[in-house]
């Protein structure tokens, strides 16, 4: 009869990848070995095989669960009761505050789906493209000509490279933290410059969690 898992399995899993999104971040996925991989997990190589069968597996599974994230959090949003500018501010405060735990697997899948076989690729840029799709329904819900607006994609686009290259400027522990830069982001992309104000200091910006317990007690 075979052997059940154990109950710690899957969270042996998810620390493997949380280790492997790390030091592919850092080293990239080239360079990086399964030999680095255990040693970073503090296993033996044949424990590691024993949770993932190759280097491969790793990245797919960092990346599918990333975007998988993501994917979720517009499904869940656009299924909610708001305003339309309502919900494209949510948009990207949940997004802004998902990437700020997932900051190494959020550059994996920035830099390293390319090494994907090309159906496994495919697979995860489909998501991507779901999550791009839903945005950029929420950017033409405000425009004039909605649902048929065909600046809706560049303009969603434009909005991503605002968000997905902040890790690439943001420092650990400086003056904004990724809560107090997402209404930063929102007033930007949906007031321009003059809408921008100065933040809180750091940690005292409000997240979508709050602004919903806001909402519901006013």
């Amino acid at each position: 009869m075979p052997r059940g898992r154990s109950a710690t399995y899957d969270d042996q899993r998810e620390f493997i990848l949380a280790q492997a999104a790390q030091l592919f971040a850092r080293r990239g996925y080239p360079a990086t070995s399964m030999n680095q991989v255990a040693e970073a997990c503090n296993l033996s190589k044949a424990t590691l095989y024993h949770y993932y069968k190759d280097k491969s597996s790793l990245l797919i599974s960092i990346a599918e669960t990333h975007v998988s994230r993501l994917a979720a959090l517009v499904a869940e949003e656009e299924a909610s009761v708001h305003t339309d500018e309502e919900r494209l501010r949510r948009f990207i405060y949940r997004i802004v505050e998902e990437y700020a735990g997932a900051q190494d697997a959020h550059r994996v899948l920035t830099d390293d789906v390319r090494f994907l076989e090309e159906e496994d690729r495919e697979r995860v840029l489909d998501q991507e493209r779901q999550v791009v799709a839903g945005f950029a329904r929420a950017v033409s819900a405000l425009r004039p000509g909605a649902p048929s607006d065909d600046l809706a994609k560049p303009l969603t686009m434009l909005l991503f490279g605002m968000i997905n290259w902040m890790f690439t400027w943001m420092k650990p522990g400086g003056r904004l933290d990724h809560a107090s830069i997402a209404p930063i982001v929102a007033d930007l992309f949906l007031g321009g410059i003059g809408a921008v104000k100065s933040p809180p200091p750091a940690g005292a910006a409000p997240s979508a969690r709050q602004l919903d317990s806001v909402k519901e007690s006013g």
